[in-house]
């Protein structure tokens, strides 16, 4: 196996230490502690895990820790929590009811802060509208929010009553939308009349009535008034929550308590992209998800009650559901949130923000530095950054150069760097360096998080040497561990653990130095990663071949300085169609109305035919080198047609 990037980072020897003041207040303050948590947790992870849940609230203890049939995983067995009343009704008997759990700017300058008493109230409420809708434990809810302080408070609501709760992500369109509604069997949808986003204004509402034409499982739009744009309510069906909080505040007291619910009751389901097109709902439990998203915030992100935490994730992704709501609010910090665009209106929006609120910790996407880099040094120096004390990146490897350009433009050269590599499927963070305690390396996860087992593999199984490229897999259980693909456990079973027996594999390429630190070199499969976004091929082909002028399509990525990869379509037209930068344009749109803008292709090719394999099946590896290299390198021994290679390779020069 060849692992694409693999060469330009094998050489990287630069290796930077823990301050000596951060690591002086750390909570893991040596490798020594590290190492011998690792071997604990590697001996006895049931033990490990434990004593990391005994941390949470449980109003009915577990009978055992870890109950495994490979590959399905159950852990805490027998007990009973509330993720809601983890992170908000136990800290209201100490100090911190009057700290501020949320401090949310919008994108047009307005501010909002909510104390864990004031988001308690507010939480509660919306808890109390769902119930008035008849949303059950059990139901499955779908949010369509901005990124508003009302998208926290409908998770954690979600949470508090058992209804598991389905984030879509706001740039998703409606088709895209209606797709997962259907998928999850949501009966009610949250959305909001708008959001703001580049100075315009993104139209959920009308997103959401488009989305529901033909779909009659939903039972009820709860709309969140933010932009004030006018939109249609569907009589019977359609509530504005503001309204509705009004009418149950005239019948009396809000009162709604936290349900006592199994530790695999499944608390939200979140969709990935995969390889055959149709998204796959990942859902994920209450008592193994919240310990683990819970412990690694503490200690990743060396998380103190006096810092104020900004994850730049939407929660549409499972980083805004894990690192913006449940990792920080469970150990009662403050978590930031913004709405809009890192370059509205200008270019310096981000340090702007950083300065004004004296932000402690910052994480953010490698795609996101790539872009501060292009947009210049000058904008982060008209600011103060000097609140900063440790920096994160999250979504996809980072290539060393911007690592470097991170930690010293906006880490001033003092804040440890925490390279992290996890999953929607993960729950949470695996693989990290512990800052206090760990040695980094520009363009290194590191070490694994205590009671994670990786590996890379060869594709036989064997245990790769150091420095060989292989397969990441994982060969323990974890407690934040998907628990299945919502509605198709087969898929599950096939997709995660159909290729090493008992082992989940986890579609990414990686390799392991001497010093045992994990390089991870991205997806292996038709799966594309545009700035820390996975979209499957077979989505976007899909959408592509709806469209009345193409015949066919093969969608692959390509390196892309900016955003990781970027999407190359090769199209082949029907018959009587004409090739035609104008079709090119609708092409492009077309998918972002079928999926969202953030899958349009940043290049389409027309071609007469696709290379194909005797079989019939796509060589999407040849178009991949094609559209990276400019020529094809690899075996084409199965391919049936060379003229079509040969076509390809002349429209390219």
């Amino acid at each position: 196996m060849t692992v694409a990037g693999i060469t330009s980072v094998q050489k990287e020897g630069r290796v930077f230490r823990p301050p000596k003041g951060f690591q002086k207040r750390a909570h893991i303050k040596s490798m020594v502690t590290y190492e011998k948590m690792y071997r604990q947790a590697y001996r006895n992870p049931g033990g490990f895990w434990a004593k990391a849940a005994k941390e949470l609230v449980w109003f009915k203890p577990w009978s055992k820790a870890l109950v495994w049939n490979a590959p399905d995983a159950k852990w805490f067995v027998g007990g009973k929590l509330n993720v809601s009343y983890n992170c908000l009704d136990r800290h209201l008997s100490t100090w911190r009811r009057n700290k501020a759990a949320i401090v949310w700017e919008g994108e047009p300058g307005d501010q909002r802060t909510l104390t864990y008493q004031q988001l308690y109230h507010e939480v509660i409420r919306f808890a109390c509208v769902l119930k008035s809708l008849g949303v059950k434990p059990g139901d499955r809810v779908a949010i369509y929010l901005p990124m508003i302080p009302e998208a926290a408070i409908a998770m954690l609501a979600c949470a508090r009553i058992g209804a598991p709760h389905s984030v879509v992500f706001g740039g998703f369109s409606a088709q895209a939308l209606k797709d997962r509604i259907l998928d999850a069997g949501a009966t009610c949808v949250i959305t909001s009349d708008g959001g703001y986003r580049r100075g315009g204004i993104v139209p959920l509402k009308v997103n959401v009535d488009e989305s529901l034409k033909g779909v009659s499982i939903v039972r009820h739009v709860l709309v969140v008034r933010r932009t004030g744009t006018p939109v249609s309510m569907a009589p019977g069906r359609d509530v504005w929550l503001h309204e509705r909080i009004v009418e149950l505040a005239a019948r009396g007291k809000f009162s709604c308590r936290a349900e006592e619910l199994d530790s695999e009751h499944p608390l939200f389901i979140l969709y990935t992209s995969g390889t055959t097109g149709k998204p796959k709902g990942i859902y994920h439990s209450t008592g193994g998800y919240l310990t683990q998203v819970s412990l690694t915030c503490k200690w990743i992100f060396d998380l103190k009650d006096e810092d104020t935490f900004w994850c730049t994730a939407d929660i549409g992704w499972v980083t805004g559901h894990s690192y913006v709501v449940y990792g920080p609010l469970a150990n009662g910090a403050t978590t930031f949130m913004y709405e809009g665009a890192p370059n509205h209106p200008g270019p310096d929006r981000f340090w702007d923000m950083i300065d004004r609120h004296r932000i402690n910790i910052f994480y953010t996407a490698p795609t996101a530095i790539r872009a501060f880099i292009k947009w210049g040094d000058d904008h982060p120096k008209k600011h103060d950054l000097s609140s900063l004390r440790l920096l994160g990146t999250v979504g996809e490897p980072i290539n060393p150069e911007a690592w470097m350009w991170y930690h010293r433009v906006i880490g001033g050269g003092r804040c440890p760097i925490v390279d992290t590599w996890w999953q929607t499927e993960t729950g949470a963070i695996l693989i990290s360096p512990l800052p206090g305690a760990t040695p980094t390396k520009p363009g290194s996860a590191t070490r694994p998080f205590p009671g994670i087992v990786p590996d890379v593999v060869h594709k036989d199984g064997t245990v790769c040497k150091p420095n060989e490229g292989g397969y990441l897999v994982l060969k323990r259980p974890w407690p934040g561990m998907l628990r299945g693909i919502w509605g198709d456990p087969e898929r599950y079973k096939k997709q995660y653990y159909g290729d090493f027996d008992g082992i989940y594999f986890t579609g990414d390429g990686a390799r392991r130095d001497k010093d045992g630190y994990y390089w991870v070199m991205g997806r292996v499969d038709d799966v594309i990663n545009v700035a820390g976004h996975r979209l499957g091929t077979a989505e976007i082909e899909s959408a592509l071949v709806l469209h009345e002028s193409v015949a066919e399509s093969a969608v692959v990525g390509r390196p892309d300085d900016l955003k990781g990869s970027a999407i190359v379509a090769f199209v082949t037209l029907k018959g009587g169609q004409t090739a035609t930068p104008e079709l090119k344009d609708q092409l492009k749109a077309h998918v972002g109305k079928e999926i969202g803008s953030i899958a349009k292709p940043d290049d389409i090719r027309f071609t007469d035919a696709l290379p194909k394999t005797r079989s019939g099946k796509i060589m999407r590896r040849l178009l991949r080198e094609l559209a990276t290299q400019g020529e094809v390198r690899g075996d084409t021994t199965t391919l049936e047609d060379f003229s079509v290679l040969e076509k390809l390779r002349s429209e390219e020069e």
